[in-house]
């Protein structure tokens, strides 16, 4: 839904899937700790506005 905006930008490459890493300023949660405990994928999605 965010790529279907025109006033959006997304900063990740998109030949990598299109998901950023981790921002250093997003502190881990606790779900997401949990989720990464139990091996499942975490992914960021970045967008700037144009």
């Amino acid at each position: 839904m965010l790529s279907a905006e025109s006033s959006l930008q997304n900063t990740a490459d998109a030949s990598k899937g299109g998901y950023a890493p981790k921002p250093d300023y997003r502190p881990l949660t606790k779900f997401e700790n949990r989720g990464i405990k139990l091996g499942h994928g975490v992914w960021d999605v970045v967008f700037t506005r144009i």
